[in-house]
């Protein structure tokens, strides 16, 4: 099997969170600049910094076979200049294999780890809005990827998942975990919460899924979950998140002061993409229908600035750094974009050059800061530097935790699978990512999920 045969087997996808299939975006032709993202994102998350640590020969090894398949001219692995022991690491691995791999290094700022942020700071290419990477030459993966890519190579599936623990627990770490493997058990291996009544985020504090304790208890790692971080519940991101919509909406008509503050610092928008959340919120404002007196935005989703909403890629700047009046302008954007989604009208994509504002750099915005205001400042600092092991007696694996179709179950319950066996595959003729069982055992569940358990004995 060739290289993408070998992670199409596999059943890798992004870990960066999307989770698009990695076998897909490296089919790609006309690519001359492959640009790894190592910016760790994400405030407290620290996973792609342990494996640049500990795993840089083989997350090099791999970049280059990858640059080799795509026949790009340039390798970047794109971190922060701050991250000193994943530089030397990863310069050392370069220097032993004398690979063509080159480290980029990135200013210390929120959103570094954005996918087309990346390919501006790494290629000097701004992506057209609607657009993607591969539209000026570029292909952008995550070294996590990587690192599962390069176990597809040597014929291992995508079983295991590298994540952090953080924020208010005893003990916080990197955990690798079989996929499937519940939160309860990672929260465990962590030390616990600190304290009562914490709230559990999905992915980072500034664009991760929250969660109350319960639901994130009976939540499980899948291929996509970089990490959980675990705050107080009166962290900021946790307010916000639990606002009812209509609130949204109605905050948005009543208590906008139009200070354009939130498209001032809106990454895209200091692209130079066509996305202006101030003026988004003053749609929603607008004119009312007489019956129910709700503002009568669905009615024009043509407007080309509620199609700018599009644009939009969530990072919560607007929301958690920029409104003075604690409004929620990208969940407005979230409303409007699924509104958009469910009429069939797609991005526009861009076909003029986007030229980036001329005072971006002076608004970017330290990742301190950022963790600060999503309420997980106490823990920005904290090193961790701790690695365990998780050793489930029983998984449940999400059969859709990728872009594209869900898998369908090859196995049924009472059916005995061994570690690494494939237990699921996408339906004929869709894009979609294999599965693979991550923990020998019987299957007892076998159909948007597959749920193994370990034998006794």
């Amino acid at each position: 099997m060739n290289l993408l045969e070998q992670i199409e087997a596999a059943g890798v996808v992004g870990c960066g969170g999307a989770g698009f299939p990695t076998h897909v975006k490296l089919a790609a032709k006309g690519v001359d600049t492959f640009i790894v993202n190592g910016a760790e994102c994400e405030p407290l998350l620290c996973t792609d910094r342990w494996l640049m640590c500990n795993k840089a020969s083989e997350i090099v090894s791999t970049v280059g076979a990858v640059q080799r398949h795509l026949g790009a001219a340039r390798a970047v692995i794109a971190l922060k200049e701050s991250y000193t022991q994943e530089i030397a690491a990863l310069r050392s691995a370069i220097e032993a294999a004398s690979s063509s791999v080159e480290p980029f290094l990135l200013r210390g700022f929120y959103p570094a780890g954005d996918e087309q942020v990346q390919v501006y700071e790494a290629a000097g290419r701004v992506v057209p809005p609607g657009g993607i990477p591969l539209d000026v030459g570029c292909v952008v993966s995550n070294a996590a990827t990587m690192y599962a890519a390069y176990h597809a190579l040597w014929g291992r599936p995508f079983t295991q998942k590298y994540l952090t623990v953080a924020g208010a627990v005893a003990s916080p770490c990197v955990i690798r975990a079989p996929i499937g493997t519940g939160f309860a058990e990672c929260l465990e291996i962590a030390g616990g919460a600190n304290e009562d009544g914490c709230v559990v985020v999905s992915g980072g504090p500034m664009m991760g899924k929250p969660m109350a304790m319960e639901e994130a208890l009976a939540s499980h790692v899948t291929k996509t979950t970089s990490g959980y971080v675990v705050l107080p519940g009166h962290a900021r991101l946790w307010e916000k998140h639990v606002t009812e919509p209509r609130f949204t909406i109605n905050r948005a008509r009543t208590a906008c002061v139009q200070c354009s503050f939130c498209t001032q610092l809106c990454p895209r928008w200091l692209l130079g993409h066509p996305i202006e959340p101030h003026k988004i919120m003053r749609r929603m404002g607008g004119e009312q229908s007489a019956a129910r007196g709700e503002p009568r935005w669905r009615e024009h989703l043509d407007d080309p600035t509620l199609r700018g909403a599009q644009y939009c890629c969530e990072c919560g700047v607007c929301e958690l750094i920029a409104c003075p009046m604690e409004l929620r302008p990208r969940a407005v954007n979230v409303m409007v974009k699924q509104a958009l989604s469910e009429q069939g009208l797609r991005p526009i994509k861009g076909t003029a050059e986007c030229l980036p504002r001329e005072f971006r750099d002076e608004r970017a915005i330290p990742t301190a800061k950022a963790a600060a205001r999503a309420g997980a400042g106490p823990w920005y600092h904290a090193e961790i530097d701790r690695y365990a092991e998780a050793t489930p007696r029983e998984v449940r694996i999400a059969l859709n935790s990728h872009i594209g179709a869900p898998a369908v179950p090859m196995v049924q319950p009472g059916e005995h699978v061994d570690f690494g066996q494939l237990i699921a595959t996408p339906p004929a003729g869709k894009m979609g990512a294999r599965y693979h069982a991550s923990i020998a055992g019987v299957v007892e569940e076998a159909g948007e999920y597959i749920t193994i358990r370990a034998e006794e004995g």
